[in-house]
């Protein structure tokens, strides 16, 4: 890993050093006037613009009531809420109201953003990506009628941002810091008059970091689902904008955006929302549903990604999806969590068996947490996760884990190195991995069977001795087996921790049976981070055992009555 941590020292520098030399081919200077604009496809609610001309910014959960004073001068309550009020996104909402108030508002708030120009979330090359976009796409609520001085403040306002982005493009140690700003950059290109250099440059590097990033079965490198939707919202329009100009899109965006729809079906639940594994927090299902419906092929979700690492089963109303992948490359892998042979299970539009999710602020204290194995529906060793991360000392020495902290964040650093997975039939899934093989001599395999009614998953967790080490079988090590229910699920245990009931939010009732002897199932506290709301307190069932004397653990869930 310190050889890791060198190279990219040593691709950062070689950025820097051709950015100071004007190598690259990526030079921006302020626009001349705008000559087109692309569209949105994010939805918006003309009654934000209500709140927002009152003072009112509800943005990534928190809130912030401005009494009348500019929302850029004062602190912010969350470093999320900076982040969405800089990118400017919500200017959509003032669009939709389509009224003299809300555009008057909207110029007014831009101008004051444009006067003050202060704090860290404007220099966040992510954050200037987004608002150079909101600033394209929203330009006729901004511009239309403005005086001229206004006007030409408004370009060199942009133009700071495509430098953000022009960098950003070269140099950003996130492989997807530098995708979203040729993004940025291409749309710039062909929206602006004086940016066409700029944008065939920008076409390039966008062609080049698609191929790189987007996996051949539509998923992403860094197998983070909400980056495939975010990626999708903004592709999706600057195809159109690249054929109004009667310029042909690149092949790499054409090729990205036929096979990321299929990969969000397979993600996707029946509450229409998508599974959260590495990174995924709450899912705007309104932006979802929009993405899918302008999706040409319409096709049927994917059974099987095996590149990103998911697979999904699927029988009647009944869906589960399962992380069965290895972890992604350390530079992408910001977001990845040690949740290999995870599930996630949904009964019509009721969630059942979740993982943890991600909270809204990186900063937050259960960030990491919710990264571990036990943050997800799986098995764990002795409390240990099957992955290491930069933050573990287990992962590698402080010098190195500093840099890449420095840089990256918190990385996951190693984990399984094969997950073999296998579909014998439709609805049955088997796996295996060997993240614990090193530190526990032992192999997870799980075995999941969806019953084709629709009305059961039978699964079954082994511990198998690591390669070298069948002489000596499994050794007695304390495990759990986690199953962390949707707070909507109301659960009560019986039969001595044999069976838990549940009660879903569809008003059908299941139940959990443990088929094991020697061993019960308890009923312990739980989070689930990816509501819309924040963070709400919920249950999970928990099979503690000796990995001597239960090297097998049979279990499924079971639907008893319908809704």
């Amino acid at each position: 890993m310190t050889g890791l941590a060198m190279r990219e020292a040593a691709r950062i520098l070689r950025a820097e050093a051709a950015s100071l030399m004007g190598l690259g081919g990526l030079r921006a200077r302020t626009p001349k006037r705008l000559v087109i604009v692309p569209p949105d496809m994010r939805t918006c609610d003309a009654t934000i613009a209500d709140d927002i001309y009152a003072g009112y910014f509800v943005f990534g959960g928190r809130a912030l009531a401005t009494g009348g004073r500019s929302p850029f001068a004062l602190e912010p309550p969350s470093e999320a809420w900076a982040d969405i009020l800089h990118g400017f996104s919500w200017l959509r909402h003032l669009r939709a109201a389509d009224t003299a108030l809300a555009r008057a508002n909207a110029r007014a708030l831009v101008d004051e953003y444009l006067r003050e120009q202060h704090g860290p979330a404007i220099r966040k090359p992510s954050v200037a990506a987004r608002r150079a976009i909101s600033f394209l796409s929203q330009s006729p609520l901004i511009v239309e009628g403005a005086d001229h001085v206004f006007y030409q403040r408004f370009l060199r306002g942009l133009a700071r941002d495509l430098r953000t982005c022009t960098r950003a493009a070269r140099v950003a140690s996130r492989p997807l810091g530098r995708l979203q700003a040729a993004i940025a950059l291409a749309y710039a290109g062909l929206c602006c008059e004086g940016c066409e250099t700029l944008g065939r440059a920008a076409t390039k590097v966008l062609a080049r970091e698609l191929d790189r990033q987007v996996l051949a079965d539509g998923g992403h490198v860094g197998r983070n689902p909400r980056v495939v939707l975010d990626l999708l919202l903004d592709l999706l329009p600057l195809r159109q904008v690249y054929l109004a100009r009667g310029l042909d899109p690149p092949e790499a965006l054409v090729r990205a955006i036929d096979r990321m729809p299929p990969m969000l079906r397979l993600l996707r639940h029946g509450d229409g929302t998508l599974s959260h594994f590495n990174g995924a927090g709450s899912t705007p299902v309104d932006h979802l549903t929009t993405l899918l419906f302008y999706d040409e092929a319409r096709a049927s979700p994917l059974q099987r990604g095996l590149l990103s690492g998911y697979e999904r089963l699927q029988a009647g109303r009944l869906v589960l999806v399962a992380d069965v992948g290895a972890p992604p490359p350390p530079f992408v892998a910001h977001d990845a969590t040690a949740g290999c042979l995870s599930f996630e299970l949904t009964s019509g539009e009721a969630r059942v068996v979740v993982n943890l999710g991600a909270p809204r602020e990186r900063s937050d204290p259960l960030a990491l947490p919710a990264r571990g194995t036990a943050a997800h529906a799986t098995l764990t060793l002795d409390r240990a996760s099957s992955a290491a991360f930069t933050s573990d000392a287990r992962g590698l020495s402080k010098l190195p884990a500093a840099f890449l902290e420095s840089r990256f964040g918190t990385l996951l650093i190693s984990g399984p190195g094969e997950v073999q997975t296998k579909r014998p039939e439709p609805l049955v899934l088997e796996a295996r991995h060997d993240g614990y093989a090193s530190g526990f001599g032992v192999l997870h395999e799980r075995r999941l069977v969806l019953g084709a009614a629709g009305d059961a998953l039978a699964g079954e967790d082994r511990l198998l001795p690591a390669s070298g080490r069948a002489a000596r079988g499994v050794g007695a090590v304390p495990a759990a087996l986690r199953f962390h229910l949707h707070p909507s699920v109301r659960a009560r245990r019986a039969q001595a921790g044999r069976v838990v009931l549940l009660g879903l939010s569809n008003g059908e009732t299941w139940q959990y049976v443990l088929e094991t002897d020697g061993v019960e199932a308890r009923l312990e506290e739980s989070l689930y981070l990816s509501a819309t709301d924040g963070a709400r307190k919920a249950s999970q069932i928990v099979v503690a055992f000796d990995t001597a004397a239960a090297p097998v653990i049979a279990w499924r869930f079971e639907k008893l009555t319908a809704s």
